[in-house]
């Protein structure tokens, strides 16, 4: 089975058991790097898919709390080649499959070919960058090559025209952002909302899950059949923070 497709299968099967599937962000090297492999196989163990957020200096559609968390990393000492051998060895001890959330500028400091190597020795399945329009897809062509999942994001004012292309470029699953803004605010009118997803939906032939503004096990069962997973992250990395457990709150959410 190909990364796409297991992570299209692990969001219809999380689906099918619970209702909605639970993708959970974390990020890498918060609080620390020594911390970071616990928690990471503690989300693992409660979400169906996990988001490895790469911290970054200028993460435009992060809230306050998820700009903390990168801020801290990154004076911990967090560097994209301690992340991946980091991953390098969990792969095939982690119970969920990974994608890594990064904004372009550090994957291309990196180097997209040697990126596209190392997840792939990392048991990585796919990739989400916030900042790749869709204009400029073909950047990360290595990283398809190479046979990762490449999410599409979508938002309330992407138009009809754009969504479908988006759409039919995406692999994986379609990233629906629930509100214009940043992540962790408040979440826009429930039908809306509604409305918003079925129109996603129609519009994709993968999994769409919802992300932005998800914090509680009530906003989980207000997205129950209008989407097929959810994307927890901010409330999430605010509990890491205070120095509680996230098994438990992923918990909660189901």
């Amino acid at each position: 089975m190909r990364a796409h497709e297991i992570i299209s299968k692990a969001i219809t099967d999380g689906r099918e058991a619970h209702g909605v599937a639970l993708v959970a962000y974390v990020t890498a090297g918060f609080p620390s790097m020594d911390a970071f492999p616990t928690i990471l196989a503690d989300a693992c163990v409660h979400a169906d898919v996990v988001e490895v957020g790469i911290p970054f200096s200028n993460p435009i559609a992060d809230g306050g709390s998820l700009q903390e968390t990168a801020r801290q990393a990154l004076k911990g000492g967090a560097t994209m080649h301690k992340i991946m051998h980091v991953l390098r060895e969990l792969d095939g001890t982690l119970a969920a499959p990974l994608l890594l959330m990064g904004y372009l500028n550090p994957l291309l400091a990196y180097g997209l070919d040697r990126l596209a190597g190392d997840a792939q020795a990392a048991g990585v399945h796919g990739v989400i960058v916030p900042d790749l329009p869709l204009e400029a897809i073909d950047m990360a062509r290595s990283l398809t090559d190479a046979g990762l999942a490449t999410i599409g994001m979508v938002s309330p004012v992407t138009s009809d025209e754009r969504l479908k292309r988006i759409a039919e470029r995406a692999s994986g699953f379609v990233y629906a952002v629930t509100s214009v803004g940043v992540t962790g605010q408040q979440r826009s009118d429930q039908s809306q909302i509604t409305g918003y997803l079925q129109k996603v939906r129609s519009a994709a032939t993968i999994p769409v899950c919802a992300g932005f503004g998800i914090r509680s096990k009530q906003h989980v069962d207000a997205l129950r059949g209008a989407c097929d997973g959810v994307i927890v992250g901010s409330a999430l990395m605010e509990a890491v923070g205070e120095g509680r457990a996230i098994g438990p709150i992923l918990q909660g959410l189901r």
